[in-house]
């Protein structure tokens, strides 16, 4: 298991005391943040674990994960704000083994504290404890990208071809699963795991400032497209989407949100974009 993680060693810590009730265990918990800060205060005793450093960007930190778990069949990313069941780690290990054509997978989100205020780490556990166990069960279902919150990747495929995270996308690394599942396509199936459940919090504290993922709205999926790892419809839909709720509710914003940031962030990119100089690593300026 990987888990880059940020300036969050509380919420991380609830992760790996999570972990513990997995019906089966991951062999190595491999937590990577961008200085020892980041992953203060981490239970040493916890089984498997490991504890990395790199530079900071999600992309980078994911890459140094890669390398950490070469020798492994399989790694399962987390987010820190990511809850998983108690048998996700058995049903990703089951469809794995028994779908060789399998190269990435990705769980059931049961709830998305991204797409509000955010979930606290309570809510989560009452929310799954309703939800109930999954009957076991081999059901997947072909989808276009992993969601990167949980996602797990054949290891073997990413050694033979070399592939990693993509580090031009910098910081949060907004689109980064998009991109490497449809690398990852070329090899395989990019599938939904129905039984590998979990709670996403969306946590808010430690993310990119509004005007910065507004920027990214933009320059991270012109970039795909050029790169050929994302078609244009859905690389129009996703920026037409934000575009147009940043203008809709920039004078009545959700108290969680940057609506005006993000917004300057989307006409930022818009004028690169007329300007010939759009690239999702000018965000680190601004």
């Amino acid at each position: 298991m990987g888990i880059a993680t940020s300036g969050r060693p509380l919420i991380l810590a609830r992760l790996l005391e999570r972990l513990r009730v997995q019906t089966r265990s991951a062999d190595a918990v491999i937590v990577c943040g961008p200085s020892p800060a980041d992953i203060s205060g981490i239970d040493s005793g916890h089984p498997g674990l490991r504890c990395i450093t790199s530079d900071r960007g999600l992309t980078i930190q994911r890459n140094a994960i890669l390398r950490a778990c070469a020798a492994f069949d399989v790694v399962v990313f987390l987010d820190d704000d990511f809850v998983p069941c108690p048998g996700y780690l058995q049903t990703v290990e089951r469809i794995f083994k028994s779908r060789p054509d399998v190269v990435v997978g990705t769980g059931h989100v049961v709830a998305d504290g991204i797409r509000g205020p955010g979930l606290a780490f309570e809510d989560a556990l009452k929310t799954l404890q309703r939800d109930g166990e999954a009957e076991p069960t081999l059901e997947i279902e072909d989808v276009y990208n992993a969601y990167g919150c949980n996602m797990a990747i054949r290891i073997d495929v990413v050694r033979a071809r070399g592939l990693e995270f993509d580090e031009i996308l910098p910081l949060y690394g907004w689109l980064e699963d998009v991109d490497f599942s449809r690398r990852m396509a070329a090899y395989g199936r990019i599938v939904k795991i129905s039984a590998a459940r979990g709670v996403h919090l969306g946590v808010k504290s430690s993310r990119q400032s509004g005007r910065r993922l507004g920027y990214s709205q933009v320059s991270n999926p012109l970039y795909l497209v050029r790169k050929g790892t994302c078609s244009s419809s859905k690389a129009l839909k996703l920026m037409s989407r934000n575009i147009v709720a940043n203008v809709a509710k920039t004078f009545r914003p959700e108290p969680y949100i940057d609506r005006a940031g993000r917004l300057k962030g989307n006409i930022r990119a818009l004028l690169d974009l007329l300007a010939g100089r759009l690239s999702p690593k000018r965000v680190l300026s601004l």
